[in-house]
């Protein structure tokens, strides 16, 4: 069955949006105003409004009386929160799915991390955000990693959180850089536990993965509190 044209309208737009605001196109705390999405994606304003509402439930977009559409701000204390329950949860996940996934996973996760490690990092033309495509590769390989995890609402639970924090993880790369952090080698650190079979080494490698990012963007935040003079 094929969709609809309205249905293909709100995929384009849903799909355009989300890049927009994940290549920081579109910058947290903006407004996103219907006449104004409609007229620079070309789609109706009814599309629009469902495309943004996608994008709520994905945490990437929040909603708010009397202030309509917003990019979801960055905040200290909502990306602490969030961290904690990726910490926790995530590494969960990824501890069931190295315990009981089967070949097929560790050949979709080697898959995965070759597309990543091939893929260009940054795009010259706009140096402070990753490439879309790396973006892409890298929430793929991430994906593969957990798949192997039987506990479908558990499994659930981790990509959920894992797409709210995109928002967070693409700006961590424009306000919290580091060049000395080797995130390609903790992939590949992240990886080889899950070849392993190394349940206890590849939770605690994806704990300290989501922590040191979140740490970088937190000392950011423009709500931090006490954040110490540069």
């Amino acid at each position: 069955m094929t969709k609809s044209g309205g249905a293909t309208r709100t995929d384009g737009i849903h799909q355009a949006l989300r890049a927009d605001i994940l290549a920081a196109r579109l910058k947290p705390g903006e407004r996103l105003k219907f006449p104004d999405l409609a007229d620079r994606y070309k789609v109706s304003v009814g599309a629009t409004r469902e495309a943004l509402t996608r994008l709520v439930a994905e945490g990437l977009v929040v909603s708010k009386p009397h202030h309509g559409y917003l990019v979801r701000p960055l905040s200290h204390q909502d990306l602490a929160e969030l961290t904690q329950a990726r910490v926790e949860i995530e590494s969960l996940v990824l501890r069931l799915s190295v315990l009981e996934g089967d070949v097929r996973w560790e050949a979709d996760a080697v898959a995965a991390h070759h597309l990543l490690e091939r893929t260009p990092y940054r795009d010259p033309a706009d140096p402070d955000h990753p490439t879309d495509e790396w973006s892409q590769a890298h929430a793929d390989f991430h994906h593969a990693l957990l798949a192997g995890c039987r506990n479908q609402r558990l499994l659930e639970a981790a990509q959920s959180l894992r797409q709210e924090a995109e928002l967070y993880r693409q700006w961590s790369v424009s306000l919290g850089n580091e060049p000395g952090r080797d995130i390609a080698a903790e992939h590949r650190a992240l990886l080889d536990a899950a070849l392993a079979r190394d349940a206890d080494n590849a939770q605690n490698l994806l704990r300290d993965h989501i922590a040191h990012t979140a740490r970088l963007l937190i000392s950011c935040a423009p709500d931090q509190p006490n954040r110490p003079a540069s």
